[in-house]
């Protein structure tokens, strides 16, 4: 009698754990391409008009996708918005997959840091004037065919660009319009205007973490929909 409780304790055990779905696998393996390298940085925030989501970073060690880390993240004022057709000045953060070009900061790297730094001073600006032929390109000092009221003073910014990472959103072929200047960048007071942005000690930790030899990018989206993460 004993041995059959047993069997049947047994049987429902393994019968539950049949029945339990399976753990889905890791978002980097659900996103359509993570940029070839291996490291990847995610932005994921519940919805289109979110201002809040998470930021996790990725190393692929053994041919499997492990978070390294994972932070609360703030969006664009007014959500996210498909970054192929995004409107410039509508503080909406780009969703796809870029690369990062760089980094920079009013403040000096952290120590360990490998990628390319920048340091910011008063002749720093970013141009985002559409009729200019640096748009959306770091200027130093700034041109007159770029307009300062068209611009960004980074140095007026030590407390969100103390230090950061362009993402390389409508970069390499910018299309006039479509919008400049989307970093990611240390919180300020609330949401961004279109950039991404996490606490300043996890910034200091993506620094440490990113190395341009493995070629990290970072996916931009929302948890389902036309902007899903997914997609990108």
């Amino acid at each position: 009698m004993r041995r059959s409780l047993v069997t049947a304790s047994v049987l429902l055990v393994l019968a539950s754990l049949a029945a339990r779905p399976a753990d889905p696998p890791p978002l980097p393996d659900r996103l359509a391409d993570t940029g070839g390298g291996s490291q990847l940085i995610t932005a994921e925030a519940p919805g289109p008009d979110s201002t809040t989501g998470t930021v996790t970073w990725w190393d692929r060690r053994r041919g499997a996708w492990v978070a390294a880390g994972s932070a609360p993240a703030r969006f664009g004022a007014n959500g996210l918005a498909e970054g192929a057709t995004r409107t410039q000045g509508t503080d909406t953060t780009p969703t796809g997959l870029y690369d990062l070009p760089y980094a920079f900061g009013a403040a000096a790297a952290p120590a360990g840091t490998r990628y390319p730094y920048r340091r910011v001073n008063d002749r720093s600006w970013w141009c985002q004037d559409n009729a200019s032929r640096s748009y959306n390109r770091w200027v130093e000092p700034r041109p007159a065919h770029c307009r300062a009221g068209e611009a960004e003073h980074l140095v007026a910014y030590r407390t969100q660009y103390a230090r950061a990472l362009v993402i390389g959103f409508n970069y390499d072929r910018p299309v006039r319009g479509r919008g400049a200047g989307i970093f990611l960048h240390v919180n300020g007071k609330g949401a961004t205007a279109g950039c991404v942005s996490v606490p300043a000690a996890v910034m200091d930790r993506i620094l440490i973490w990113a190395d341009p030899a493995r070629r990290p990018h970072i996916a931009v989206g929302t948890e389902s929909g036309p902007t899903a993460i997914t997609r990108y």
